[in-house]
């Protein structure tokens, strides 16, 4: 009895040593809440708490993270995406319930769905040729993400049968799905890289898309359109006497950006041991020490210059040029296929795509750019608004070129001081009063 009574015990112990500690303190840090860890070290561990906190949106503004012998240490200052602290209990408690979670389900509602993981080179309109396909073979989508980045595309999409609301399940059909889209990717000239698969189980969408895009060799590759943003700054320097490689970042900040980071970290099997982030303005500034999983740094010029191609495109992914229109709408059958097919006939290219259905209402966001890359033209955009109606799509976020060029162009004209503002002007004041922007001066 004594023995079973220790073994009880002892099972309690590794219990709590195993299982995450989260605080959440909303007194310390006058402008962000503390999301603090303390948990046994694991590979992966930093990845699961970054992970939570992306997948709610939030900010993170600072963070230090420690690994002490086998004990890992963590806090994170962290936002909502207008700058507050997390007032939300509701919130708070899906983050500390999310952490204390050893082996967190990140399966995120798709289960009794088909997911087909796509990846070719992107052209115009090849995202309307998808789902035109999609729609033709009776499938109906749920949800979506689309990611472009080098000339490449990879997306990754959840399907049910139109008619009886299942998974496609039936071998035969599935061929037929794959076959049909393998042809869309291959184009004329993409014989040998298009990809199509179909899974019924799926890791964190946006896990899996990095990887993706990383087994179809992106970081490789040159860009086909050049885009004037600004591009991060990688390097990678060791440490002889403490046996790390430093790895340092800077780049633009936005939210999910140390998620990108970690997760490439993470899938190219190197373990943060301490880390560093901070923020200032719009810059991030991200310093990690890492060592692969057998505890030795890097070790050769390839290896450290392939990692910075890594991480460059990690960053790059999400990071999309355009114009950014959301759809609002009730969701039918080939909905997607018309959409994108009006965008392929005005010249719009989709550089990202994100697509949900909740409730027979579909939100759909879409980043598109012209044929070249460059920012659309309004009076384009503003047709393809009435195609689709413009109470329905709408747009929600101008870039930052259009908010330089409507700087130049307000003038204060006429009687009692009016100010004539440009139509890019204006839909940035409308973003300031509803809250999605701190200011639009």
């Amino acid at each position: 009895m004594e023995w079973h009574a220790c073994l009880d015990e002892y099972e309690k112990l590794v219990i709590r040593m195993s299982t995450p500690r989260v605080v959440i303190d909303n007194a310390v840090c006058p402008t962000a809440t503390l999301v603090k860890v303390d948990s046994a070290r694991r590979h992966g561990i930093l990845l699961d708490a970054v992970q939570v906190l992306a997948d709610l949106n939030l900010s993170i503004k600072k963070a230090y993270i420690s690994c002490d012998g086998q004990w890992f240490m963590d806090v994170f200052h962290v936002t909502d995406l207008n700058g507050n602290k997390l007032t939300d209990e509701s919130v708070i408690s899906y983050i500390e319930q999310s952490l204390e979670t050893t082996h967190p389900d990140r399966s995120h509602g798709f289960n009794g769905l088909t997911a087909l993981e796509l990846t070719g080179t992107d052209r115009i309109g090849l995202l309307s040729e998808v789902f035109a396909v999609l729609a033709d073979l009776q499938c109906d989508v749920v949800d979506a993400k689309v990611w472009t980045h080098n000339g490449r595309i990879a997306s990754l999409i959840f399907v049910k049968d139109c008619n009886s609301g299942s998974p496609i399940e039936d071998s035969q059909q599935i061929d037929k799905i794959e076959a049909r889209l393998r042809n869309v990717l291959k184009g004329d000239n993409d014989i040998r890289s298009a990809r199509t698969s179909v899974s019924m189980a799926v890791t964190h969408t946006e896990r899996r898309l990095h990887q993706m895009m990383f087994a179809d060799r992106d970081y490789e590759r040159k860009p086909i359109l050049q885009h004037k943003s600004e591009l991060p700054m990688v390097t990678v320097q060791n440490w002889v006497e403490k046996g790390y490689s430093v790895v340092n970042v800077q780049c633009k900040d936005r939210t999910k950006l140390l998620f990108d980071v970690v997760c490439t970290l993470t899938d190219m099997q190197y373990v943060v041991f301490h880390a560093t982030i901070k923020t200032s303005g719009d810059k991030a500034y991200l310093e990690f020490y890492i060592r692969h999983i057998d505890g030795t740094p890097i070790s050769s010029e390839p290896e450290r210059h392939r990692l910075i191609q890594c991480l460059q495109a990690a960053v790059e992914r999400r990071a999309s040029e355009g114009l950014r229109l959301e759809l609002h709408a009730s969701d039918k059958q080939g909905l997607l296929a018309d959409v994108t097919r009006t965008f392929r006939e005005n010249g719009l290219n989709v550089t990202r795509a994100e697509i949900s259905t909740t409730s027979d209402m579909a939100l759909n966001i879409f980043h598109v750019t012209d044929a070249t890359g460059n920012l659309a033209d309004p009076k384009i955009i503003e047709s393809v608004r009435q195609k689709i109606g413009s109470g329905n799509l709408k747009v929600k976020e101008l870039p930052l070129i259009y908010h330089q060029k409507d700087e130049r162009e307000e003038q204060a004209v006429g009687v009692g001081g009016a100010v004539l503002l440009s139509l890019g002007s204006l839909v940035r004041r409308n973003l300031y009063n509803l809250g999605l922007i701190k200011s639009y001066s």
